[in-house]
């Protein structure tokens, strides 16, 4: 059954395809359905979540008793031998449970699931990222096509007014030239960008596991870049969240549980024998009770070398924990001081220098109107607008993917199992 974040998601993109010029925001919300859907679908998630029910089955596997062991002889002797001894012997042993022995497998297998449970939440946490990348992508491409949109239009307009103006005897043909092979590579441009759209939706399509077809309404980025958590802080919660850390651990845990297995392991095993001789006519004859004990010191060595090599693995185990959690920590860092630098960016590009050039652009553009100014001025400003506002969109997306490479490295959210 599918999520209420499945069921949003849903909602959203239906009531954009109902409404064509619906414009869908970015925002968390969104993000977090797209994620969750993306989790759902997604083969490396179900695997990873058949991985954990495998491993949660092996717990209740584990055993404390061993299978008991029944025979059945016959005695080859003379006929007075049989019939006084009883040429029929039936014979029970059990296996007494090894101390603590159950306890350490148990708690062996217990910390391999957690470990599992862990790389299937990180598988989570990846397949949603990807998910979401994609659409950041698809939201970038559908602002450049407005972007662009906007400019082919806005040439167009200076076209005619160009076209009008060459219809004066003492003017020239020239702009009006000039304006339309401008208009015709801003015309390629935006047939390129509007290609790259429809490869972006089969691929976020895929992702999610829909009709490569299915039609998605225009997306759009915050207007703002979002906060960006504080280094420091996100470092601190390294330990707590990082599925690969958490997964190093409880892979430590299952090193030091395999210590205690082998070292039981290399205790004797206590059996209790049951003897019972009867003869053919069902007479019962004499019955023995005995005590049997194995010799584990034949074995020494091995029993040794494998406790050995327990102690190495919890020994590399622990020292992966911090060359993991400094691996991670530069992740983040690098992650937070992308984030940082793209928020930066997007507001520089957002203010001052946005509005200088479009003032610029405008006392161009009337300084062309009343022949004051070259068409060449016009468009190099036009087209310097153009590219301030396509690199404020940009960075805005470039923020929003670091912050989604982020939220992989430190969650918010556990993922949960579906």
């Amino acid at each position: 059954m599918k999520s209420i974040s499945l069921i949003y998601l849903s909602l959203l993109m239906a009531g954009g395809l109902l409404h064509a010029k619906a414009i869908l925001i970015l925002d968390d919300v969104f993000l977090s359905a797209l994620r969750a859907e993306a989790a759902h679908a997604h083969p490396a998630t179900r695997a990873g979540s058949f991985r954990v029910d495998a491993l949660e089955h092996e717990v209740r596997g584990v055993r404390l008793w061993e299978d008991p062991t029944v025979g059945l002889s016959l005695l080859a002797a003379d006929q007075e031998t049989r019939r006084s001894d009883g040429d029929i012997t039936v014979s029970f042993e059990q296996p007494l449970p090894k101390s603590g022995l159950s306890e350490a497998s148990r708690a062996m297998a217990d910390a391999l699931r957690r470990a599992e449970l862990e790389n299937y939440r990180s598988s989570i946490l990846e397949v949603g990222a990807a998910a979401a990348r994609d659409a950041v992508e698809l939201a970038l491409a559908d602002e450049s096509i407005a972007l662009q949109t906007e400019q082919v239009k806005w040439l167009n307009e200076i076209e005619q007014d160009a076209r009008q103006r060459a219809a004066n005897p003492t003017s020239t043909s020239v702009d009006v030239l000039r304006l339309a092979g401008e208009l015709a590579r801003e015309n390629l441009i935006l047939a390129a960008a509007r290609v790259n759209r429809e490869s972006l939706v089969r691929r976020l399509n895929l992702r999610l596991g829909r009709p490569l077809e299915s039609p998605w309404p225009i997306l759009n980025l915050d207007n703002c870049p979002a906060p960006v958590p504080v280094a420091r802080t996100e470092i601190g919660r390294i330990p707590h969240v990082n599925p690969k850390l958490r997964v190093i651990k409880e892979t430590a845990t299952a090193a030091s549980a395999e210590v205690r297995v082998t070292n039981r392991e290399r205790l004797p095993q206590l059996s209790v024998a049951v003897d019972t001789a009867i003869n053919s006519d069902g007479d019962f004859r004499s019955a023995t009770v005995g005590l049997k004990m194995s010799l584990p010191y034949i074995n020494r060595g091995s029993y040794s070398a494998k406790v050995a090599a327990s102690q190495l693995r919890e020994k590399a185990a622990l020292k992966d924990i911090e060359s993991t959690r400094l691996e991670v920590a530069s992740a983040v860092l690098a992650a937070v001081s992308d984030a940082t630098n793209a928020a930066a960016q997007a507001r520089a590009y957002s203010g001052e220098i946005y509005d200088r050039a479009q003032s610029a652009a405008k006392a161009i553009e009337s300084l062309w109107m009343s022949s004051d100014a070259a068409l060449a001025d016009l468009l190099d400003a036009k087209r310097q607008l153009l590219s301030i506002r396509l690199e404020q969109r940009r960075f805005i997306a470039m923020q929003r993917v670091a912050l989604e490479g982020l939220n992989v490295l430190v969650p918010r959210t556990t993922p949960r199992r579906r």
